[in-house]
């Protein structure tokens, strides 16, 4: 998953412009069927990161991306996962 997040995240021009770094924090929920879903920006750090960041894990839906959902008693079930997006300069 990490791989299509990052493949597919672009830094932002106003982010990238007024050197903003850091780590942005999105909270989903992973459903039954492996879609996501309550998808909030947790932990932003400005600049239009929070949205690009938002923007992509959305983007997972549209096109089919699945996460594994979590089991319990071998039966799959609804799961809220916090996901890091780290943002650095080159």
């Amino acid at each position: 998953m990490l791989e299509f997040i990052y493949s597919r995240i672009k830094y932002p021009k106003k982010a990238r412009q007024n050197g903003v770094e850091g780590m942005v924090v999105l909270t989903f929920v992973v459903e039954k069927d492996g879609t996501i879903s309550e998808e909030i920006i947790v932990r932003d750090i400005g600049a239009g990161c929070g949205q690009e960041s938002l923007r992509v894990v959305k983007l997972m839906n549209k096109e089919k991306i699945k996460w594994t959902p979590g089991k319990q008693d071998g039966k799959p079930i609804r799961v809220q996962f916090n996901l890091p997006i780290k943002f650095k300069l080159d």
